[in-house]
């Protein structure tokens, strides 16, 4: 991902690239962290503040990430599963991640919220797991050249939740076919070697919405950048053509860019975020191969 996201300066020029980095610093809390939409640090969002930085290719601030990520590393017990996952993954983007400290109790407590289909789930102590918790665990470990225990567990839980069409929905508790979900499922797939159904790659076009982007789910009222960047990610790494989609697509994303240096999230989305700014990054980086 961040290896196309590396390509998106090349369509948004000098200017629009600088403004993007303002506006990530902009949000830099005083803790060494990152702010998210209500102006609280978060590990969350200094993940994608991170990748997005790292995407347009300058130094990071690295000398109080590490001291904002010691502390969260040192409050390992009270993070959910998600923000044991950023953790890793920030530590990960430094130029030496030992910098942080012993990272071993953060997949220790990873490795609890496993399910008993052999996946993960964000909450502890579920019987089946999800596409998402799958994602997030698999690209931990693979951020620090670890792979999963049990990857055949994980298999069994990414096949318990395809559906008709050749997609995935997130959880078997709500089996609807989505687009980030499947876009997930797509990523553990090819990294464990798993088979996608042939008709997967349809299934993705098929949720393409007239305006440009990509619906998140079958008739739902509007595209949003997030399924568009992982949809587009999706399709790329299927080797998957959407040349002629592509003017359509780069409108959309000119519809959600303003001048504040972010992108909005989606047509009816008022505010802007580092993550949506992230997921802007990563579409462009696709439309520009």
């Amino acid at each position: 991902m961040l290896q196309v996201a590396r390509l998106a300066p090349s369509l948004l020029g000098e200017e629009a690239s600088l403004l993007i980095h303002d506006f990530i610093m902009s949000q830099e809390h005083a803790d060494g962290g990152f702010c998210d939409r209500d102006g609280d640090v978060d590990l969350y969002y200094t993940s994608f503040a991170i990748d997005t930085l790292t995407a347009l290719q300058v130094d990071l601030p690295e000398e109080t990430l590490i001291a904002f990520l010691k502390r969260k590393l040192s409050e390992v017990a009270e993070l959910d599963f998600v923000h044991l996952c950023c953790l890793a993954r920030c530590a990960s983007a430094l130029s030496d991640c030992r910098a942080v400290g012993d990272l071993a109790p953060v997949f220790a407590a990873i490795e609890k919220y496993r399910t008993e289909d052999g996946g993960y789930n964000q909450a502890e102590g579920m019987e089946t797991g999800s596409a998402y918790a799958c994602f997030l665990a698999c690209g931990a470990n693979a951020d620090h050249g670890r792979t999963v225990s049990n990857e055949e567990g994980v298999a069994t839980c990414l096949e318990s939740l395809k559906v008709a069409g050749g997609a995935w929905a997130n959880d078997v508790a709500l089996p609807v076919p989505n687009i980030p979900s499947t876009a997930a499922a797509i990523t553990v797939s090819r990294n464990l070697k798993l088979t996608i159904p042939s008709e997967t790659s349809k299934w993705i076009l098929e949720s393409f919405h007239p305006g440009g982007g990509f619906l998140p789910f079958p008739m739902a009222p509007m595209p949003d950048l997030l399924s568009t960047a992982v949809a587009l990610h999706a399709l790329d790494g299927l080797q998957v053509s959407f040349d002629d989609k592509k003017e359509a697509i780069l409108d959309y994303i000119d519809s959600l860019w303003t001048a504040a240096g972010g992108f909005h999230g989606s047509w009816e989305d008022d505010d802007l975020d580092i993550e949506y700014t992230y997921y802007g990054l990563l579409a462009l980086g696709h439309l520009a191969l």
